[in-house]
């Protein structure tokens, strides 16, 4: 019992690091592509708050602060204007749009490392072609051997990640399945899985789908392994999207959202699921979750909204169209305003996570 403490405190402190290697990842994207295209960078931040310590390499202090929540890369001429020829303001638009997305684009590649880390001690991956059907299987009555899943209810599936984000976020047990059978697409309506009730923590019931049928193996070897990390990293940018695309549309409430402070303890129940097992899966557990945040950040962050790299990166666009920037005292009020919506946004989804927490 006390080496399970050990371990479930080495994997906490672990899994700080990890977040702080993802703001370090993307906040060290906008400062490599900046010093790069020549910008000058006045500080480059881990974490956020008063100081701890810091230090200075040439034009640039690197310092860290007491809060491990966040970090920033601050550029001369970013927010406000300068004459230095080597301000941010004063650098050619494609430039500036490098540095804005190269942030984002960083972190979706540390999710592509981290795919790889979490799928290489596998001694197969999973594909999405039927190998057999367990006894009595409900969906046999449609589904064949060797069927492979196509899409689920519209939704592509590459990977098993692909058809288990499918079927769990489905509303009710009746999918649209198109699967490849002897070459040739076939699509099945109203396909039907069992389902076994199970009672959350909260004591509410819900019935959740079985599964009731193997899928075929893959070896992993070098050229699989590769494969199957491009496919993975890609099912996840897809599940990161269309619960996006589902909560903008309402097809996921404020409720299924969580703050820092609800990925804390997703992060800590997934990771003691897998220290049941050891600490190697333990390990690959956090460093899975860790991965959806990772892709999540970049994704959200490429988000055309004020405050967001990928707002800044709307803005320069215009300027690239007209040929003529938009004045910085109205962008820097737009931004200003969206990012105080943004806290506004956090603070009530922090509250509700802590409010769920204690229930």
């Amino acid at each position: 019992m006390e080496m399970i403490k050990i371990e479930a405190a080495l994997l906490i402190v672990i899994g700080i690091l990890i977040f702080e290697l993802i703001i370090f990842v993307h906040e060290g994207g906008h400062c490599i592509a900046a010093k790069l295209s020549g910008v000058k960078v006045n500080e480059f931040a881990l974490g956020m708050g008063p100081k701890l310590f810091s230090f200075k390499k040439g034009e640039t202090t690197y310092s860290f602060r007491i809060l491990p929540i966040g970090g920033f890369c601050s550029m001369e001429g970013e927010d406000s204007e300068s004459s230095d020829e080597r301000a941010f303001i004063n650098k050619p638009v494609w430039k500036r749009m490098i540095i804005v997305l190269a942030g984002a684009i960083m972190n979706i590649l540390l999710g592509l490392i981290m795919t790889m880390i979490v799928l290489a001690p596998n001694e197969y991956f999973g594909s999405t072609q039927i190998a057999k059907f367990t006894e009595n299987a409900t969906t046999s009555q449609q589904l064949k051997v060797d069927d492979r899943f196509v899409s689920i209810n519209g939704y592509k599936t590459y990977t098993t990640l692909d058809m288990s984000f499918a079927l769990q976020t489905a509303k009710e047990n009746d999918f649209d399945i198109t699967v490849e059978r002897n070459g040739e697409y076939k699509q099945l309506q109203h396909v039907k899985f069992p389902t076994v009730k199970k009672t959350n923590d909260k004591g509410e019931e819900n019935e959740i789908i079985q599964i009731d049928f193997k899928i075929k193996a893959i070896d992993n070897n070098f050229g699989t392994l590769l494969q199957q990390t491009g496919l993975n990293t890609i099912s996840t940018l897809k599940m990161v999207w269309s619960s996006l695309l589902g909560l903008v549309t309402g097809q996921f409430g404020l409720n299924e959202i969580s703050g820092p402070v609800g990925m804390t303890s997703a992060v800590s129940q997934v990771t003691a699921k897998g220290l049941e097992t050891g600490f190697k899966d333990g390990l690959l557990s956090l460093i899975n979750v860790m991965t959806i945040i990772t892709i999540n950040l970049g994704i959200v962050n490429l988000l055309p909204l004020p405050a967001l790299d990928g707002g800044r990166f709307v803005f320069l666009l215009i300027e690239a169209i007209r040929r003529k920037p938009i004045d910085q005292k109205y962008e820097g009020y737009i931004h200003a305003g969206g990012m105080v919506l943004l806290l506004l946004f956090m603070l009530a989804i922090t509250i509700k996570d802590i409010i769920q927490f204690f229930l």
